[in-house]
């Protein structure tokens, strides 16, 4: 099962983070499908934080997890679209293959 946890602003309004840990389990390692669109999502979003949004997140990243965070105060537009675009796909995602992924606001 994947686990990804949003974390909110403040305000409740946006996400300003999200962790991402575990695995789908949906198919043998490398070919699972739900893994890989999970971790091609994250991975995109965070990177377009820096290339898109000019926000540099605070990153930490192992085997099985990833956590990205920008602080509350540094949001901007583009930043809160992007994680809007992360809180969809995920629940899509968590919609699609319900047993391998789930989705929880912190």
């Amino acid at each position: 099962m994947i686990f990804i946890r949003l974390t909110p602003t403040p305000d409740g309004q946006s996400p300003s983070g999200f962790e991402v840990k575990g695995h789908a389990g949906f198919a043998p390692h490398g070919q699972d499908i739900v893994c890989a669109a999970v971790s091609f999502l994250a991975t995109t979003c965070t990177n377009a934080l820096e290339s898109i949004a000019g926000i540099v997140p605070k990153v930490r990243q192992k085997d099985g997890f990833l956590a990205v965070h920008v602080r509350p105060e540094e949001l901007n537009d583009q930043a809160a679209t992007i994680f809007q675009v992360f809180s969809q796909g995920m629940r899509d995602l968590m919609d699609a293959y319900p047993d391998h992924v789930t989705l929880t606001t912190k």
